[in-house]
């Protein structure tokens, strides 16, 4: 959670931003309900975008990634997901964001940190997202640059993640080479 109070206002920018550094699901929340009126019509418009991205093993109850009896998706849909939403300049400069600065309407501020371990620790690491759910565990979808080659990892349920996709990085880093 950012610590959003009922009556503050901030930009779709900056509620974009906490939610995807800082995982805030009541930026969340309240991005769903400027951009469609409501979570359920938010997540009916995000379930039509997934199929059109041909994301078959995704469903979505929420707008938030919280577990539901059948929200899903599959370390394939996110890889795609996340290719989708690295076109866009705006995401990609995001979540490749160390820490960032927010501010209310009415003067209230949050100094968040990326919650992705390997942003600012692995070379060329350039953000994407992390999660946490009882049921998909702990997760990490996390892009690295390293001499104009870009290496996508996508763990779900992994208790080790940074270091387990720090590792992979190298590995993919070290085989891209030979």
């Amino acid at each position: 959670r950012l610590g959003l109070r009922a009556g503050d206002r901030l930009t779709a920018r900056d509620a974009l931003r906490a939610m995807l550094i800082g995982s805030a699901n009541d930026a969340c929340l309240a991005l769903a309900e400027h951009a469609a009126g409501g979570a359920r019509a938010f997540v009916a418009r995000m379930n039509r975008r997934a199929a059109a991205l041909g994301l078959a093993a995704t469903h979505f109850e929420n707008p938030c990634g919280h577990d539901a009896p059948d929200q899903r998706s599959s370390a394939r849909d996110l890889l795609a997901l996340t290719r989708a939403a690295l076109a866009l300049p705006e995401f990609r400069l995001t979540v490749g964001a160390t820490r960032v600065r927010l501010s209310t309407r009415g003067g209230r501020s949050f100094d968040l940190v990326n919650h992705n371990l390997l942003v600012g620790r692995v070379e060329g690491a350039r953000g994407v997202k992390t999660g946490y759910t009882p049921r998909a565990g702990k997760c990490v979808v996390a892009l690295a640059v390293r001499a104009g080659v870009e290496v996508l990892v996508v763990l779900l349920g992994a208790p080790d993640r940074f270091w387990n996709a720090a590792g992979l990085v190298d590995l993919a880093f070290e085989a891209s080479r030979g």
